[in-house]
């Protein structure tokens, strides 16, 4: 104990050293816990995009294919499903509820989404978290469109508005549907997933701006006005793909296979959290490689401690041979050099996470508005405390090489006068 406290005397004495010494130590473990707790905490909302639904069910491709198209609303489906398939899907004994998606449109370059009135009742995000309309009311019209919240912030849109939606990917004249505008009927409240990217419509809206229309571009001497639409059958010939909810999880490989085995069309079935493991795990490189970034910088910092107290040991030569003069062991000293550097790293770890836990207290609220994104404020989970304790180890370890050095001073080379 005695050896410890002279550490922080010595500490105090070089305080602007320590201080800055500290402070690259703190700003580093900031860093890289701050990297472990981002990690983890999108991980956790990239998984709770989509919760509560059993299985999707879309054209055969392959599994992530599927889940890219119908949850993230990346890519496009290789094929769709006919209306007379969905029909026997959802008239299976052991399914709940299901809910039909038609993709293919866009607005302004975020994507248009036919479905029903399901979606809003049964489509569920993060901890079992329901849709929310926050302005405005969900379609009533044939011709009503419901914005995600992101839509309806880059684009200024409010409700009562007017919006055309054109046919496919891109936003070019010749594809745009004017002639069956939509009126923006409400807002959704903001979900932090690909739905506030998102502009929903009916399934009949979707049939009603493409009668007429052949091969993806209208037919020439054909136009039928959006009062004549209303009139007409509006049933779909074909979706994207269909979210399924069961009456049991025992049912989930049931219904699994009869999709996959289905004989009239070739059908994909999967489980959303399967998909989006696999999802993850092609991009777990990317966060791999943040975490190495974020253990480069700690090395840094540690290594800046090092080069700190090598310099000040050619400073520090008479005191060292004054504390041997007056019965100060070799190894006290090295463990006067060790304690130094165990000293400035736990008050640089304990800087270091209180400075993190000051920052996602000041960004929380601006991350869960603007993201969507929800980083939790609590106890360092057990990785975290694995990581501090390397750091803490790493820079115990980091202070044995100066302390070894002032371990091989002599008290002859300390009080002899160098010319």
């Amino acid at each position: 104990m005695a050896i410890l406290s002279l550490a922080l005397k010595s500490l105090l004495n070089r305080r602007a050293t320590a201080l800055l010494t500290l402070a690259s130590i703190a700003l580093s473990v900031a860093l890289l816990v701050g990297v472990e707790r981002l990690r983890t905490e999108t991980r956790a909302s990239f998984a709770s995009t989509i919760s509560g639904t059993d299985l999707i069910v879309g054209a055969r491709s392959g599994p992530v294919q599927l889940l890219l198209y119908s949850v993230f609303r990346i890519g496009n489906a290789t094929n769709n499903i006919s209306w007379e398939s969905y029909q026997d899907l959802a008239a299976q004994p052991r399914v709940a509820w299901t809910v039909p998606l038609s993709l293919g449109d866009s607005h302004r370059g975020f994507r248009v989404l036919g479905t029903m009135d399901a979606y809003l009742e049964h489509y569920r995000y993060g901890r079992d978290q329901p849709l929310a309309v926050a302005q405005g009311a969900w379609l009533d019209d044939l011709f009503d469109a419901v914005l995600g919240a992101e839509v309806a912030e880059q684009l200024g849109y409010e409700v009562g508005e007017q919006i055309t939606i054109a046919h496919g990917a891109g936003d070019v004249a010749f594809a745009r549907h004017d002639d069956k505008p939509f009126r923006v009927a409400g807002i959704l409240a903001r979900t932090g997933t690909p739905v506030d990217r998102t502009v929903h419509v009916s399934l009949n809206a979707i049939e009603a701006v493409h009668v007429g229309w052949r091969g993806g571009a209208p037919t020439p001497g054909i136009e039928v006005s959006a009062e004549r639409v209303r009139a007409m059958d509006l049933t779909p010939e074909a979706i994207t793909a269909v979210l399924v909810g069961l009456d049991s999880r025992i049912a989930t490989f049931g219904v699994q296979r009869w999709v996959n085995d289905y004989p009239q069309e070739p059908l994909l079935a999967i489980l959303p959290g399967v998909a989006l493991a696999e999802l993850w795990s092609l991009l777990g490189v990317a966060e791999n490689a943040l975490l190495v970034v974020s253990a480069c910088v700690v090395l840094v910092g540690l290594i800046g401690m090092v080069t700190a107290l090598l310099i000040g040991l050619n400073e520090r030569r008479r005191e060292m041979a004054i504390l041997r003069s007056v019965g100060a062991r070799p190894a006290q000293v090295m463990a006067l050099i060790v304690g130094e550097a165990t000293f400035l790293t736990l008050l640089g770890v304990t800087a270091g996470v209180g400075l993190l836990y000051l920052l996602l207290a000041a960004a929380q609220p601006v991350l869960a508005s603007e993201l969507g994104l929800f980083i939790a404020i609590g106890a360092p989970s057990l990785r975290e405390w694995l990581l501090l304790a390397a750091v803490l180890s790493a820079g115990v370890l980091a202070g044995v090489l100066p302390g070894w050095r002032a371990y091989r001073m002599s008290l002859t080379d300390g009080l002899s006068i160098r010319v």
